[in-house]
């Protein structure tokens, strides 16, 4: 029996790319690791943001939460900081916003290609490692889907029609408000137990250790040589 861990993101969250380096450093030193789950699920943190709208973030920051830009910088700082502590790379200054449902639409096509893990780090380390923007611009979103082993025609496929996968964007936003996540990183263990947030890892470690100790004990079932049953296929005699 596995422990499913649903974890609710988005691209524009920084938090969201040190809460799952804590988490994965939490999963490396658990005893069962290999029998833990992890789902990504869509959460768009400005989904009423145009699609084609971009900019610099630092600005959009200030403006968003009535903050200074010397402030959202140091801010950017700090979170500069806390991303080396964890080995992260993270461009504190040049980093670009924007809309993300296309690549929470191309999140959902590589699960089925059992891709989605490495597809959320690629598009993490183009908005916060890699100096080059990442929004609003196809063919970088299209590289980074490639660079993660997503077949290239698969993935422009995809992005020219706009209804793929959007419906299971949207349910995932659903199920979020339904949990009553206001904002991300939420971690969702076995359906039970929710973490709100970027934690320390050994918070990671207990929500596992705690999720997994409350499984239920699988059914023990005795068999007899001479037990008789029925089946799809009549009885034994």
């Amino acid at each position: 029996m596995t422990t499913r861990v649903e974890i609710w993101t988005d691209i524009n969250c920084p938090f969201c790319y040190l809460g799952k380096a804590r988490f994965e450093e939490a999963l490396a030193g658990f005893d069962h690791r290999d029998d833990v789950e992890v789902v990504h699920r869509s959460f768009e943190l400005d989904p009423g943001l145009p699609a084609g709208e971009t900019g610099p973030v630092i600005p959009r920051i200030a403006a968003k939460y009535g903050i200074s830009v010397e402030q959202a910088a140091a801010n950017e700082r700090s979170i500069g900081a806390q991303a080396a502590e964890l080995g992260l790379a993270y461009q504190t200054t040049g980093r670009d916003y924007g809309n993300s449902f296309d690549m929470h639409r191309l999140l959902h096509f590589a699960l089925e290609q059992g891709k989605q893990d490495a597809l959320l780090d690629a598009l993490y380390a183009g908005n916060f490692a890699e100096p080059e923007p990442v929004f609003a611009d196809t063919e970088r979103l299209v590289a980074l889907a490639v660079r993660a082993g997503l077949g290239e025609a698969a993935v422009r496929a995809v992005l020219a029609d706009p209804d793929a996968y959007a419906d299971a964007v949207r349910q995932d936003e659903l199920e979020a408000a339904q949990l009553g996540a206001t904002g991300v990183p939420f971690f969702v263990f076995d359906n039970k137990y929710a973490v709100s947030g970027a934690q320390p890892t050994e918070v990671f470690t207990h929500a596992l250790t705690t999720a997994w100790n409350d499984r239920p004990t699988p059914l023990a079932i005795t068999v007899e040589s001479n037990g008789a049953t029925c089946g799809p296929d009549g009885c034994t005699i």
